[in-house]
């Protein structure tokens, strides 16, 4: 029985790199990607013991990882400035929106920034 190969090599080298640009965000949340060899690269999500990860998803093209960990930057980066705030009602739109325009142009800027680093156009 041939193994079957899902990504292919040149992808899997640019799902490493967009891997690697986030790594800033895996020290910031429960989040982990995962280099699983011919399957691609799979992202898991919200560690809670003993149980392990709550979600996962499996990528094989580097610009679906990309705009997947980006929005998981976005919306941790949200959630931390909300609790530093003391929020309760933690909305991301709105925790987005009572932010200073300068705070809001820096956290959307830093997606040109992972991109750069993950060599992925916008």
């Amino acid at each position: 029985m041939e193994k079957q190969v899902y990504i292919t090599e040149e992808e899997r080298e640019k799902c490493q790199k967009v891997a690697d640009a986030f790594a800033e965000l895996y020290e910031m949340a429960d989040i982990v990607v995962v280099d699983v060899g011919r399957y691609g690269f799979v992202m898991l999500i919200y560690y809670t013991p003993p149980h392990g990860f709550e979600e996962d998803a499996t990528f094989t093209d580097s610009r679906a990882l990309f705009d997947a960990l980006w929005q998981e930057w976005f919306n941790t980066t949200l959630y931390l400035t909300a609790k530093k705030m003391q929020l309760d009602n933690i909305i991301y739109e709105k925790v987005f929106n009572c932010l200073s325009k300068e705070k809001q142009s820096a956290i959307i800027g830093r997606k040109v920034d992972f991109a750069r680093k993950a060599g992925i156009t916008l």
